[in-house]
């Protein structure tokens, strides 16, 4: 990538296409043709496992107002309570505060490139494949990553954040 490719995308794109390519990540932000705002859209885009999105949520911390970005698997819920207990009590945050601490819409909130920093935990289950895609700033872009690349990227601890639920025997690597 030269660069010159960066200015035909949406801005978000832009900033983490940016990121990743200081970074010296290998993949660089894709545009799907269809929408990939939920889980289920990105898998079905890419003909993937819905266990191989790495989908960000952001929560609000409840003390101080910070931003507290959770990524998991797209086949999991994340656990508030046990996120609360890493970092403190958290609660649900609205589209506004998403969009004012990332810089991206929900539906499109990459792991990394965030306009503010945030609190970052990822979640254990994402080891289980050998490779994830996350959004990219948009709602139609992604990009390819493996679970330590995140760790890398995003320089956050790995922890158990998940609902607990039966393993499926298909989304084992």
């Amino acid at each position: 990538m030269c660069g010159a490719e960066l200015h035909a995308l949406p801005d978000g794109v832009q900033r983490v296409a940016s990121f990743l390519q200081a970074a010296n990540h290998t993949h660089s932000p894709l545009m799907l043709d269809g929408a990939a705002r939920t889980a289920q859209e990105a898998a079905d885009g890419l003909g993937v496992l819905l266990g191989q999105i790495a989908k960000s949520v952001i929560f609000k911390r409840k003390e101080d107002g910070v931003a507290v970005l959770v990524v998991t698997s797209g086949d999991r819920r994340v656990d508030e309570k046990k996120v609360s207990a890493l970092v403190g009590k958290v609660g649900r945050a609205d589209a506004d505060f998403v969009k004012a601490q990332t810089g991206f819409a929900i539906g499109g909130v990459s792991p990394v490139a965030h306009l503010n920093p945030s609190v970052t935990l990822l979640d254990q289950d994402l080891w289980r494949f050998e490779v994830v895609w996350a959004a990219a700033g948009h709602p139609h872009a992604v990009f390819q990553l493996e679970p330590e690349d995140l760790k890398r990227l995003t320089s956050a601890p790995v922890a158990d954040v998940a609902q607990t639920q039966p393993q499926f025997p298909s989304e084992t690597p």
